[in-house]
């Protein structure tokens, strides 16, 4: 078998990204004179006049209802961190990659310069950020936050919510939260726990762990303990911002070690390599490590099973079981939202999509899935307890399910017939994904 790690090297890289990633996908043609006046002048006039006079035409006559914006400032860009708004071009772009391949929804990458309170250097300006995406939202139907550093970006979010009647969505923030639910609903199937009986620990007090924690709680769990690097969050402490005051419990825990002990769940957004064999340990039986750092995690899964052989681990990483990848969760999310013309992303609409995921996994794993994948074999248990991005019937189960959602947490404005929309789907997961 091919050894793909040496397929990914700084060179393939390189070359693979000159040019840039994306382009212009025209959706009509424009091939004689008739053409050229429909598209543009005197035609175009008639879709202007209409839009004016009705306001709602304009999701049937352009791109915004299927297009998103994926907005940063470039301040906490993947593991890189605050590298501007110009280098995290390439990663903006490969959003948007992402977002037309797996689910066919038109993104473009919006790096903002002069939103930070020095200008280009420093902490995102909230008010400078919140600002001007409003006033270039009116061509989205979606905006996507990317790489916003905390504790702005939870501001940001909450802010451009109120002001727009569009989805918002951060992924950093709930990316992560929702696909790690599905893979704890997994292992909470298999092992035969109840969410509102386990000790979850969460390493990492920054935009992915809060979000997690109250996903998680959100779903029933009663018992988290959140660790920042100062420590576990405890009533004791007076250094706490709002975000993470709502996780501070009265525990004599002071450190991760001690909140390890005779946890269920570790849940690792923080850095490599804090979590050692004896922490694995001194967890409870049948123990689940999401140790999701990237790209060395809190602890890799080898040395996991080292400690202990009946954990069930997940990572960050796609060279290891278990890959908690956001992208089984945005291109679909938006998908649904979109089709549905939906105002906002609802808990429930994230919860949804968790339960889509989880729910698909338990499912036999088509042939096309392992070949793949080197064709290794995937069969729901210890090592598959998320599907794979690949699995073009993600894009039918979770897209649907998020519509599903919107439509009844009232914030669709576009009825659907369920059935329909399923065949759409599949229809469009079979040209995106192929046989």
């Amino acid at each position: 078998m091919t050894d793909r790690k040496q397929q990914i090297t700084r060179e393939t890289v390189l070359e693979y990204h000159l040019g840039g990633k994306i382009g212009l996908d025209l959706q009509k043609n424009l091939k004689s004179d008739i053409d050229l006046s429909l598209a543009y002048t005197p035609g175009v006039a008639e879709a202007c006049r209409l839009i004016e006079s009705e306001p709602e035409s304009v999701w049937n006559y352009t791109a915004k209802g299927k297009t998103v914006a994926v907005v940063t400032d470039g301040t906490a860009v993947l593991g890189l961190g605050d590298i501007g708004a110009s280098a995290s071009i390439p990663v903006m772009e490969g959003k948007a990659v992402l977002f037309k391949a797996f689910a066919g929804v038109d993104a473009w990458p919006v790096p903002l310069e002069g939103v930070r309170v020095n200008g280009k250097t420093g902490r995102s300006n909230i008010d400078a950020f919140v600002e001007t995406t409003a006033r270039l939202a009116v061509m989205y139907g979606g905006i996507n936050i990317e790489d916003v550093a905390a504790p702005e970006c939870f501001e940001i979010e909450d802010r451009l919510k109120e002001i727009l009647d569009i989805p918002v969505f951060h992924d950093d923030q709930h990316g992560t939260a929702i696909i790690s639910l599905a893979g704890l609903k997994n292992y909470l199937y298999i092992t035969d726990k109840k969410i509102e009986d386990i000790k979850i620990v969460i390493n990492g007090g920054g935009a992915a762990g809060i979000r997690i924690g109250e996903l998680f709680r959100y779903a029933g769990a009663q018992y988290i303990v959140m660790c920042d690097s100062k420590g576990v969050i405890h009533d004791g402490r007076d250094d706490l911002s709002v975000q993470k005051q709502q996780f501070a419990i009265p525990t004599p825990e002071r450190c991760l070690r001690d909140a390890m002990k005779n946890s269920d769940v570790f849940i690792g957004v923080s850095k490599p390599y804090l979590v050692d064999g004896d922490m694995i340990k001194s967890m409870a039986p049948d123990p689940a490590v999401f140790a999701m750092a990237n790209p060395e995690p809190e602890i890799r899964p080898e040395k996991v099973y080292e400690a202990r052989v009946d954990a069930y681990v997940a990572t960050g990483r796609s060279d290891y079981p278990n890959q908690i990848n956001n992208v089984l969760g945005f291109p679909f999310i938006f998908r649904g939202a979109l089709d549905v013309r939906a105002s906002d992303i609802t808990t429930n609409m994230k919860i949804a999509c968790s339960n889509a995921l989880a729910d698909l996994a338990r499912e036999v794993v088509p042939d096309y899935i392992c070949e793949a994948y080197g064709g290794v074999c995937l069969d729901f248990g210890r090592e598959y307890l998320i599907p794979k991005p690949f699995d073009r019937r993600v894009l039918v189960h979770a897209s649907l399910a998020v519509a599903e959602a919107a439509i009844k947490d009232g914030v669709a404005r576009k009825p659907i017939d369920p059935g329909e929309y399923k065949a759409g789907l599949e229809q469009m997961a079979e040209k995106l994904l192929g046989k």
